[in-house]
């Protein structure tokens, strides 16, 4: 099946704590059903200090249910995701609310 949200889309959260807020796509993890949006979803870990690294309580973003996610639109709102066939027989996604090609 098609992937209705990539990496690099500018999503927002339709649900849990962060419901509201709009970040980009920064990793799928499509056998999870999972994605991680940039500054959403945020956990502290603690990571030991190395050579390289300093070390302490870093924030990190974790995976958020693609079922909670929904892409933004042109006009700044969510939209569903659609597929269709342009002019060239490419099969490409567009907003369900414009109708505009993603």
């Amino acid at each position: 099946m098609a992937a209705k949200l990539r990496k690099g889309d500018r999503v927002v959260v339709l649900a849990g704590r962060d419901k509201g807020k709009t970040g980009e796509i920064e990793q799928v993890l499509p056998k999870e059903g999972r994605a991680v949006v940039g500054g959403i979803n945020m956990a502290i870990r603690h990571v030991k200090q190395s050579q390289t690294s300093q070390g302490g309580r870093v924030p990190k973003a974790l995976p958020i249910d693609l079922s909670n996610l929904a892409l933004v639109d042109a006009n700044g709102k969510a939209t569903r995701v659609g597929f269709r066939f342009d002019e060239a027989g490419n099969k490409v996604r567009y907003a369900k609310t414009t109708g505009d090609v993603i």
